[in-house]
């Protein structure tokens, strides 16, 4: 179980990220090429688990502006159109994520961003299922 999940909320899937010691991604390392992967292959020898770093770029974005199919889909019946996009996280990977914490026409290309976990849907038990997304740096928001 990942540590921020509680008694009211779950992770949206398990060994995908952990807020400790600040929010960040999991991810896997090829143990002979030195390859980096997100999400971590569990059960898969070949890899081991890693922090990403927590921080990383803007690479490419868009709005996604209708509703995704239910399933996989499990958020909110009530759609809002939301930020979606790439962040490049230095020496790693680039990870598709939400984007979150700025109205979309500040988004920039190259914007410093980083981890947050989010509620993002209620399952059957009516704990909040949460997930990871990418916020600006607080320097960003004052200054984009």
């Amino acid at each position: 179980m990942t540590d921020i999940a509680s008694l009211d909320s779950v992770a949206v899937a398990e060994g995908l990220f952990a807020a400790q010691p600040q929010p960040h991604l999991i991810g896997g390392r090829d143990r002979e090429t030195g390859r980096i992967v997100f999400p971590y292959p569990a059960g898969d020898p070949r890899f081991e688990a890693i922090a990403l770093p927590a921080r990383g770029r803007v690479w490419s974005w868009t709005i996604q502006r209708f509703r995704p199919k239910t399933p996989p889909y499990i958020g909110a019946q009530a759609f809002e159109p939301f930020a979606i996009g790439y962040v490049e996280l230095p020496d790693a990977v680039i990870v598709e994520t939400r984007i979150v914490g700025i109205a979309f026409d500040a988004i920039r290309i190259g914007m410093e961003m980083q981890t947050v976990i989010i509620p993002f849907a209620t399952d059957a038990s009516g704990r909040a299922v949460l997930t990871y997304a990418f916020a600006p740096l607080q320097e960003d928001r004052q200054h984009g």
